[in-house]
Order: C-alpha cells, then structure tokens, then sequence
C-alpha cells in the first residue's frame, strides 16, 4: 500500500521544515519541535527533542506505588 500523505504536514512549511537545529547546531536537519530553552521558543531536531525528554524523565522523581510499599513491610 502507498503512503501517499506521509509527510504532508510539512510540506507547505519553508524548505520542508528544514533549517538549523538551535541545540546541536546541524544543518539541513528536520526542526520541526518547538522547545522552551534559556526562557525563549526554538525550533530544535527530534535527536535534541529526544534527548531533552530524556533527561527530564530520568530527573523527575520516581513514585512508589502503594502495593509495593505494602509488600515491602
């Protein structure tokens, strides 16, 4: 089966969303994620997107859930 629409979304962005990455700085590179950094919104590639949710994830605290603390007593 074709995929006749993928990508349709950014085709009527200027050069296909494509530009410079304000995080790692790559040219040419998809920038199609809008990112708070430094307090302003930046176009940033999905690798940075990636990473950026990452690291967030890994800082957040980690919940216990209440029928582990109960088996654990």
């Amino acid at each position: 089966m074709s995929k006749n629409h993928r990508g349709t979304g950014i085709r009527t962005l200027p050069t296909h969303g494509r530009g410079v990455c304000a995080i790692c700085g790559k040219n040419s590179i998809k920038v199609l994620f809008e990112q708070d950094v430094n307090g302003s919104k930046v176009k940033i590639c999905k690798f940075c997107n990636a990473a950026l949710k990452n690291k967030a994830r890994k800082e957040a605290p980690v919940a216990v859930a209440p029928a582990a603390e109960a088996t654990a007593q």
